[in-house]
């Protein structure tokens, strides 16, 4: 079984890939997913599916792992560059964003995205 920090490594590579299923292995079938475009919630593989299918009909996101930590709750906090590009190429987000995590029995359950600011707080 993969550490946590080798399974979110190996979820930042395959979604940066588009390989869709491989991501989505990795995810519990019940995950809570946020839909960062949309400001709402997907619940379950299919919905994050189909969140991600419209997200890249639309824009071009490539995030970037730059660190790692475990937080004291049992979450692992993954502070990624996210640069979000339009199909034709044009930059949209250049930016640092943290993204927090949930794994349980080897599998991602939950994730939220945190502005950086919010951990000085």
């Amino acid at each position: 079984m993969k550490t946590g920090h080798e399974l979110l490594a190996a979820a930042y590579a395959a979604f940066n890939a588009r390989e869709i299923d491989t991501v989505l292995a990795l995810l519990d079938p019940d995950v809570d997913w946020p839909k960062g475009l949309e400001g709402r919630r997907a619940h379950g593989r299919e919905e994050v599916r189909d969140y991600w299918t419209r997200q890249w009909a639309e824009v071009n996101p490539r995030v970037e792992p730059v660190g790692m930590e475990d937080a004291e709750d049992g979450r692992t906090l993954v502070r990624v560059h996210q640069v979000v590009r339009d199909l034709a190429g044009n930059l949209l987000a250049d930016q640092i964003v943290n993204h927090v995590y949930t794994i349980a029995d080897g599998m991602i359950v939950r994730m939220e995205i945190e502005s950086p600011e919010a951990e000085a707080a």
